[in-house]
């Protein structure tokens, strides 16, 4: 019993939504569980507290948002209106990726087989029609059960990090009995060892070549891994050490 409660302190920074420890063992012990398991779900009420009080500002941030940008298409110079509107649109990006990350925080419990096979391919042929290269490579062995939206979210981060820091994207499938593995590859600069888990902080960007002149507002993997973590698996990164790059594998558990 006391390994498991080890287990459940260790997951539950990775996952506080996860079930509830089994109260079993001695009475001290399930004391301890017990009171574990308390404060897993305080836990997980102010997460959620949190996360509605943010959205609900975010969301009303946008129509002042909206009333801005066309007032400022009204300016006669050309010059200030333009970066007005420039200024708004960085703006209104942020609002909607921090929507997008709150959605992405797992409240929708619903799961149905999703053909993880066939959603990537449309995403890359939405891709494709942008202009953009994107292989695909491997298939999964059946459906994986799961949230189709979140997932399409969440690998479509991946591919348009990929393309952005890369210009290109590679995915790689990968499944067995035990884990559906999706690895996205890339051929950008990199990123430093000690930063590869720091850019799954919300709204950490680096300073060097994969930055905000590159586009995006630092939420892009920070929602990927909620994604993944919601749905049991974990999202790491990797250095390509004999390619330039970097390798994002998400891993699903089966």
């Amino acid at each position: 019993p006391l390994a498991r409660l080890a287990r459940g302190a260790e997951s539950i920074g990775a996952d506080p939504e996860g079930p509830p420890l089994a109260e079993e063992g001695p009475e001290e012990t399930r004391s301890v569980i017990r009171a574990f398991n308390r404060m897993q779900i305080r836990v997980q009420a102010y997460l959620l507290e949190r996360a509605e009080l943010l959205r609900a500002v975010s969301h009303d941030l946008k129509t002042p948002i909206t009333r801005m940008r066309l007032r400022s298409e009204m300016l006669a110079d050309a010059a200030q209106r333009d970066k007005f509107l420039r200024d708004l649109g960085e703006m209104a990006q942020m609002v909607d990726s921090t929507l997008e990350f709150f959605r992405s925080l797992g409240n929708d419990p619903r799961r149905e087989p999703v053909d993880i096979g066939a959603l990537v391919e449309s995403l890359a042929e939405d891709w494709r029609a942008m202009g953009h290269t994107v292989e695909v490579q491997g298939s999964p062995e059946r459906p994986y059960l799961g949230h189709a939206q979140a997932l399409r979210r969440c690998i479509d981060n991946l591919v348009g990090n990929a393309i952005r820091y890369g210009e290109r994207a590679r995915v790689v499938i990968e499944d067995d009995a035990h884990c559906l593995r999706i690895r996205v590859e890339d051929e950008g600069p990199g990123i430093p060892q000690d930063a590869l888990e720091r850019v799954f902080e919300p709204f950490f960007r680096l300073e060097a070549s994969r930055n905000r002149a590159s586009g995006g507002t630092g939420l892009g993997l920070s929602i990927a891994r909620n994604v993944a973590r919601w749905h049991g698996g974990d999202l790491v990164l990797q250095n390509r050490p004999q390619h330039k790059g970097i390798t994002a594998q998400l891993r699903l558990p089966r």
